[in-house]
């Protein structure tokens, strides 16, 4: 009996899982579902040490970083650094928020890159807001739940990390030469062949506890938000979508 495609994916998920729990800190919300999440683990103080060692993360002054456990002490470091970072909140709900280290106190910093503190100490911004004076977003850096050594992330499948780069895409911030890290732990790093969709992001470099994965040539979508296969719920529940929807009539057609 063949396994289908669904059930392919259910079962590498399972797989790498069932290895991360081994690794992985719970959430205050969400235990280990890891469905639920992306979780920190051991060993990612050394994943963002070699990632903050990379020529992207020098060159960079504005980073793009999600949400995820596993790289709130890279958000902390960053914004130690100098850096504004942009980010979302959980499930993109309320929207896009810029830290900007020049404005919130130093002693206040680590609980800036927290999602609780984000929001009370950082500023929301809108797409075009973010088009009109942030200009462009040096560098695209996400958690994931898994990803091959092709740079093809297998996460939770909801797609937010997708639907991030084609707003930003969009609305002219970044572009295809712009490069996407992934910091996972070795166990989330998969052999298996997989396949992009046009909208998926591929990463240009994976940081784990122990390597540097190098992507070569790595896909990089250019649809923007592909709209006729967008989960409707989605649009319904992620304002900036919803901006995006609005400003599409007054945006340069894609190439």
């Amino acid at each position: 009996m063949t396994l289908t495609h669904i059930d392919h994916k259910s079962s590498i998920r399972q797989r790498v899982f069932a290895e991360l729990r081994k690794v992985a800190f719970p959430d205050s919300r969400f235990h280990y579902d890891f469905g639920a999440f992306i979780a920190d683990f051991v060993g990612s103080d050394q994943a963002v040490d070699r990632l903050m060692s990379h020529r992207f993360y020098r060159d960079a002054n504005i980073l793009f970083i999600t949400p995820d456990n596993c790289i709130e002490q890279l958000r902390y470091r960053a914004l130690l650094d100098g850096k504004r970072i942009l980010m979302t909140t959980y499930s993109i709900r309320r929207g896009f928020w810029l830290l900007d280290p020049a404005r919130i106190p130093k002693d206040r910093l680590l609980y800036a890159a927290t999602l609780d503190g984000m929001e009370r100490m950082g500023e929301h911004i809108t797409l075009a807001a973010i088009r009109d004076r942030l200009k462009v977003v040096d560098y695209m850096i996400t958690g994931t739940g898994a990803i091959n050594e092709e740079g093809i992330r297998f996460g939770k499948g909801h797609g937010f990390f997708d639907a991030e780069w084609g707003m930003l895409y969009r609305v002219g911030v970044i572009s295809s030469a712009t490069p996407a890290a992934a910091v996972v732990h070795d166990c989330q790093v998969l052999h298996e062949t997989l396949h992009p969709e046009v909208f998926d992001t591929v990463a240009d470099v994976i940081f784990t506890p122990t390597r540097v994965i190098a992507v070569g040539n790595p896909h990089k979508p250019t649809c923007g938000i592909a709209w006729s296969v967008l989960d409707p719920q989605m649009l319904d529940t992620i304002p900036p979508l919803q901006e995006l929807k609005a400003l599409e009539p007054t945006l340069p057609p894609l190439a």
